[in-house]
């Protein structure tokens, strides 16, 4: 007999981005034996983005513009996102020459996140008054630099391009979040798990279920943090001491702080061109 249409699969769709930054959120889910219960999808950011926002997808990551940009349609997890306060080491403007001079240049934009793409280009329109020449091509240092003067990149490209390409070939390197951090005092939040709201609205404690398992997942691989970087290290072109400094950098929280980041982010960049308002409402669940 065949499938009845649009019935519910029996474990929920849930994304999980396939870069570096989050195999914290992920690790300890098999450890956990959460992963079993999860119809897991992985993929870039964006890819990501688009399938939470068209319905392919349940619950997942989302880049923080694309989070603004429905977020009538979804609402975030608390304690959970993406994000720094401070440097982030793998969200970068890699450049031939200093920021203030690339005025009227070709800057390279990598095509995997519009979040880190509108952060830069927030940047470096408002902090240093330069408007350059933007184009979008794959996140590739070396054919970026051949037709621009500078390029941002983001997740595993940016950690190769910061820490092996850029010091041998002699570029400039400017994290993102570091530089937020200087202009504003804030955290910034590149993306945060959300659900798609008539998901939740169907199936509440499938949400909680699963937030409850990352929440888990995140707390058991930053304890065991030295672990998870000498596994990932055997796969990864990074040595285990500089992974586990990665994986600590980074902010997986998602409180009062990091809220008032997104908001001031969404006040700098909103309407018109953002896509949002400047005060667009962030629908948060309640803490499990």
């Amino acid at each position: 007999m065949s499938a009845q249409p649009n019935v519910p699969p029996s474990r929920p769709r849930v994304g999980h981005i396939q870069f570096l930054n989050c195999l914290p959120l992920y690790w300890g889910l098999a450890r956990t034996g959460s992963l079993l219960d999860l119809e897991l999808t992985k993929d870039s950011p964006e890819r990501l983005s688009e399938q939470l926002v068209n319905g392919d997808l349940d619950i997942g990551p989302i880049t923080l513009v694309e989070f603004l940009r429905n977020s009538e349609r979804l609402v975030a997890l608390p304690d959970i996102a993406v994000g720094c306060d401070g440097p982030v080491m793998s969200c970068v403007i890699v450049s031939k020459l200093p920021l203030d001079r690339l005025d009227g240049q070709r800057v390279a934009l990598g095509s995997t996140s519009r979040t880190s793409v509108r952060l830069a280009q927030l940047l470096l329109a408002e902090r240093h008054g330069i408007t350059p020449d933007y184009y979008t091509c794959p996140p590739d240092l070396g054919l970026m630099m051949q037709e621009a003067q500078a390029a941002v990149l983001i997740g595993d490209a940016a950690l190769r391009a910061s820490l092996h390409d850029a010091p041998r070939l002699g570029l400039h390197v400017h994290d993102l979040g570091e530089m937020w951090k200087e202009w504003t005092g804030l955290p910034f939040v590149f993306a945060v798990w959300a659900a798609r709201r008539e998901y939740h609205e169907r199936a509440p404690e499938t949400v909680h279920e699963v937030h409850r398992a990352f929440l888990a997942s995140r707390d058991l691989s930053l304890e065991e943090v030295d672990k998870v970087a000498e596994q990932a290290a055997r796969w990864e072109a990074f040595d285990a001491q500089l992974l586990a400094r990665y994986f600590t950098t980074l902010d997986f929280r998602l409180g009062a702080a990091q809220l008032a980041g997104i908001r001031e982010f969404a006040r700098r960049t909103g309407a018109p061109a953002g896509g949002y308002a400047p005060d667009v409402p962030i629908h948060l669940l309640p803490r499990p």
